[in-house]
C-alpha cells in the first residue's frame, strides 16, 4: 500500500501531462461522396486568407497539410479534384489555484488557533486552439469533408512547428472517412 502511495503523485503528473499535450480530433464527411475519386488537390486561397492567423502560422499549416496528402497518394495540381483550406479558432484559458492550506482564521475576536496562511492564488493561463482543414469537392464547390483538432498551442518556435505537425498529422488519420488507424 505504500509503495502504490508513493507512485501515485507520479502518476497523476504524468496523466495532467499527458493530457495537456494531446490534440483531440473530429471529422466530418458527406456519406454520399466516393472519396476515391480524389486525386489531386489545390489550396483554396480565398479561404485561408480569412484565417485569422499569421501568415508564418499559414504557411506551416499547409506545408503540414501539403506532406500529409502527398504521404496520402495526392498530387498538387492546376486543375484539382480537392480544395483544401482552412479555419482557426483560439480560446483563453484561465486557471485559478488557491494553494492555501492549513487551519485558522480570523474573526470578529482576533486570530483563532492554528496554523497556516494567507497566500495569493497562483494563475495559469493557456490558449487553446482549434484548428479545422475542409475539403472542397473543386466541381460542385461543396464542402465535403472537414476535420477538427483541438489543442494547446506554444509560442516557442520550434514548439509551434512541432505542435502544428502534429495536429495536422492527427486531424488527417482521419482522411479518407473509414479508414481512420
Amino acid at each position: 500500500m505504500k509503495k502504490i502511495m508513493k507512485l501515485l503523485p507520479i502518476v497523476l503528473v504524468a496523466i495532467a501531462l499527458t493530457s495537456c499535450s494531446s490534440v483531440k480530433v473530429a471529422a466530418d464527411y458527406d456519406k454520399a461522396v466516393d472519396f476515391n475519386n480524389y486525386k489531386t488537390f489545390a489550396f483554396f486561397k480565398s479561404g485561408i486568407d480569412k484565417a485569422e492567423i499569421s501568415d508564418l502560422d499559414k504557411r506551416r499549416i499547409l506545408r503540414a497539410i501539403e506532406s500529409e496528402l502527398l504521404a496520402k497518394g495526392f498530387t498538387k495540381s492546376e486543375k484539382p479534384d480537392v480544395l483544401v483550406s482552412i479555419f482557426t479558432k483560439s480560446n483563453q484559458r484561465v486557471d485559478v489555484y488557491n494553494n492555501s492550506w492549513g487551519a485558522g482564521a480570523w474573526g470578529w475576536g482576533g486570530p483563532r488557533w492554528g496554523w497556516g496562511w494567507n497566500s495569493q492564488p497562483n494563475i495559469s493561463t493557456s490558449t487553446q486552439g482549434v484548428l479545422f482543414v475542409d475539403l472542397i469537392d473543386a466541381n460542385k464547390k461543396e464542402l465535403v469533408w472537414q476535420g477538427q483538432g483541438t489543442g494547446y498551442l506554444s509560442k516557442n518556435v520550434e514548439k509551434k512547428e512541432e505542435r502544428i505537425k502534429e495536429f495536422v498529422a492527427k486531424i488527417m488519420e482521419k482522411y479518407p472517412p473509414g479508414m481512420e488507424k
